[in-house]
């Protein structure tokens, strides 16, 4: 048949474009443009600026055709250009592990929580991979019964993910899952950031993740209490699942921002799925950070408005 020629007026789609949201006096302000995008106009223009100073790729050639509007293979080759620089030039940073500051700031937050010595919780979710291979779906399936892929991470209450270990195929639990993870080598043998605090009179110099019952009774993990038995221990445990949660609530906001993680897979290559879990968790992380402390569970929008605006 030939290659068929689609006439897609690539000019006037990144006119229209910049002038709705990129010129100085655009037809969509600050607050549309993070609805659609999910940040600040500021920190999209930060990013941006990164990445394209990165990888040349980015930066338009002489009489190249405009990248607004563009084809399904340009599309993913451009994704994959996109997420290997946003991991580069900014994992360092936004995907580090704490440091004294953070930690003194991870415990001032459990402090307020009720919980000294806290420095997140831990949890898995899982990312379903709609292309996975079939001779490779018995191995990818778990009890969500189609292929996943498993992000096992740990978050702070705002909503910071601090650790971040994808890859793991889905028909593995959340403790096999950490049996394998680089958070292991350290939890197995008792290393932890340096804390120092007091309970009930007793002294403790080892910093903890919050953790459902299936982790292990590790001194850096603890479990929710199963079965509470008086008023008493069914007061802590409420106010332990609920801090416990904030996992859960980071997994949350990162698939409303992201609606590529909220969705199948459609990918067939591993590395470049793990490297858009990696960039979306990078950008939750800087988009944290440049809105403040600022605990968003309710971030949510309409299906209508993500069928018509695409989502990074």
């Amino acid at each position: 048949m030939g290659h068929k020629v689609v006439y897609r007026d690539r000019v006037g789609g990144h006119e229209r474009m910049f002038q709705d949201y990129l010129a100085d006096n655009p037809t969509y302000g600050p607050e549309l443009f993070r609805r659609r995008y999910r940040m600040s106009k500021n920190l999209f223009v930060r990013i941006m600026n990164g990445v394209e100073a990165h990888d040349d790729y980015f930066v338009q050639k002489r009489n190249a055709a405009n990248y607004v509007r563009i084809a399904e293979s340009t599309t993913l080759d451009s994704l994959r250009h996109f997420v290997r620089a946003v991991v580069e030039v900014f994992g360092d940073v936004y995907l580090r592990h704490p440091n004294e500051a953070d930690i003194a700031r991870l415990l001032a937050m459990g402090e307020k929580k009720g919980f000294p010595g806290m420095l997140g919780s831990i949890d898995c979710m899982h990312w379903a991979w709609k292309n996975c291979p079939y001779e490779r779906q018995g191995q990818y399936k778990g009890k969500e019964e189609k292929p996943t892929i498993v992000l096992e991470a740990v978050a702070s209450e705002d909503l910071w993910i601090w650790h971040a270990f994808f890859g793991m195929p889905g028909s593995h639990n959340d403790i096999n899952v950490l049996h394998r993870s680089p958070l292991f080598d350290n939890l197995a043998e008792g290393r932890a950031p340096a804390v120092n605090f007091s309970v009930n009179g007793h002294d403790y110099n080892m910093g903890y993740y919050l953790a459902d019952g299936i982790y292990p009774a590790w001194a850096t993990l603890i479990q929710s209490i199963t079965l509470p038995m008086g008023n008493k221990k069914q007061y802590f445990a409420k106010a332990q699942e609920a801090a416990r949660k904030m996992v859960e609530r980071a997994f949350g906001v990162l698939q409303s921002r992201f609606a590529i993680v909220r969705g199948g897979a459609r990918i067939w290559d591993e590395e470049t799925l793990a490297l858009i879990m990696r960039a979306c968790v990078i950008m939750h992380n800087m988009i944290v950070e440049d809105e403040g402390f600022v605990v968003d569970h309710t971030e949510r929008f309409e299906h209508g408005d993500d069928q018509q605006h695409v989502a990074a």
